[in-house]
């Protein structure tokens, strides 16, 4: 088939009267190696509430957990902790996230046993306790089980379930509503960034940790208790916590390395932003505004960023908005030695470098279907706890040998990377739709591991298909 007649057959326009596709939300059987099952969804309705939900509970996890940035900042003008090194403090954020992550298969388990409720109700308790906990730490390996262990596996429970429970709600604006619910750490980000900043000068850390604390209760257990999951979209078979043979797709394997390049750039920028601003000169107050404005571009970014993957193709987006995101660290943040070049900086990357967790769940839902979806994510999960570990680490260990200038081409090199992965995907893509319309012309009923079976993974990856326009 000719990139003509395959343009033809994926343009938007096409897609509107021909008859719905996996890419609207109704999963055949014969694609992705899912099982058939008629399941429309509302496209909104009750969805919208659960969107909110899943917002207000991303703003008080990954949100509170973003003023990490200004609470690192200050401990390591002030060395708070007696013999706490830099990396201590670098560990704890990741390992916040990190944790967060490697939970997910115990997550998936509790929520499909005790339901939605319980889950995230739980997940509310523990950052409670993580949060208020914190506020009483002594040593610094107080602040490693509660900011990083305690906080992580509470988020988990929270942020994954809600993640998980979201996208059978919507079809055609899946992005959108996922989009609108990550734009929840932007927002988060930026009232904590500054709440956290201005409460540490004038109440002390201690307090500044109860204010998030209680926060965090109240709007977690409003949430928690508004979030429904669809029955209707449970799959007719029972599907596997974390199915590891999904590591025998190529085009999983794209996904992970999606995830793991740009989290050790995403994570990286992230923490370190407020301390670079310190670096140059800038007082903790501007560098704080700094991080908030970074998610600012949060939320600016993600929502439009969804809408815009929708419209022009989920895979194609995301890997335009990666590979832009890597492109202004270079142009922009290295070059950035001023306060406002920095802001201009902090809110045109904020806006692209959250694509990942944006985007994610509607790009998996493209390459492997829903039915597979949950047990990929819990993969891709567990794929991202070490990068998330370790990134802020390397960032800092970067920045004491040899200065910002290493890691501010570390962190754009990786979301260089992170691109590239995507555009061998989008070929991919292309690819699997030539197949099926190959057997759909050719009238041949052809099993669902069939696609998995060409005799090489590389006979798609050709310069032709690189470089083809459509929606994809």
């Amino acid at each position: 088939m000719d990139g003509m007649e395959l343009q033809l057959r994926v343009s938007p326009q096409d897609t509107q009267h021909s008859a719905p596709s996996d890419t609207e939300n109704i999963v055949p059987s014969n694609i992705n190696g899912t099982d058939a099952f008629d399941d429309i969804p509302p496209n909104g309705g009750y969805g919208w509430v659960c969107t909110f939900c899943a917002f207000m509970i991303t703003v008080h996890t990954w949100g509170v957990n973003g003023a990490w940035g200004v609470i690192l900042n200050h401990f390591l003008l002030h060395s708070t902790f007696p013999g706490a090194t830099h990396l201590d403090y670098a560990f704890i954020g990741g390992l916040s996230i990190s944790t967060c992550l490697i939970i997910g298969p115990l997550v998936t388990k509790t929520y499909k046993t005790t339901g939605t409720t319980f889950t995230q109700l739980l997940g509310t308790a523990l950052v409670f306790a993580a949060l208020f906990g914190a506020s009483y730490a002594t040593k610094i390996w107080h602040l490693f089980l509660t900011q990083g262990v305690c906080f992580g596996i509470g988020m988990g429970f929270l942020y994954l379930t809600s993640m998980a429970v979201l996208p059978p709600w919507f079809s055609t604006k899946r992005s959108l509503a996922i989009g609108i619910a990550a734009s929840g750490s932007g927002v988060g980000g930026l009232i904590y960034n500054l709440g956290a900043g201005r409460a540490i000068e004038t109440l002390g850390v201690d307090a500044t940790y109860r204010i998030l604390a209680f926060c965090a209760l109240g709007a977690n257990t409003f949430s928690s208790l508004l979030m429904k999951e669809r029955k209707e979209a449970r799959p007719a078979t029972p599907q596997r916590t974390v199915n590891y043979r999904e590591l025998s797709h190529f085009e999983v394997f794209l996904l992970i390395l999606w995830g793991v390049a740009t989290e050790f750039g995403y994570i990286a920028l992230w923490y370190s932003l407020p301390n670079y601003a310190s670096s140059i000169g800038l007082n903790p107050q501007q560098g704080s505004v700094a991080g908030a404005i970074m998610n600012l571009g949060l939320v600016i970014g993600r929502p439009i960023v969804g809408h815009a993957s929708d419209t022009f193709g989920r895979i194609t987006i995301s890997m335009m908005m990666t590979a832009l995101c890597g492109l202004l660290c270079f142009a922009i943040w290295i070059p950035a030695q001023s306060y406002a070049l920095l802001l201009v900086f902090a809110v045109l990357v904020g806006t692209v470098c959250g694509t990942f967790w944006g985007t994610i769940t509607p790009v998996m839902a493209e390459v492997v279907g829903l039915n597979r979806l949950p047990s990929t994510f819990a993969l891709i999960c567990l794929a991202l706890v070490i990068p998330t570990t370790v990134a802020e680490p390397i960032a800092l260990s970067l920045v004491a040998t040899s200065g910002y200038l290493s890691t501010q081409v570390y962190v754009a090199c990786m979301f260089i990377l992170g691109s590239v992965s995507l555009w061998v995907l989008r070929s991919w893509k292309f690819y699997e739709l030539e197949m099926k319309a190959l057997r759909e012309r050719e009238g041949d009923v052809v099993s669902s591991h069939a696609l998995a079976a060409v005799p090489s993974y590389f006979t798609w990856v050709r310069p032709r298909k690189l470089f083809l326009h459509g929606r994809v």
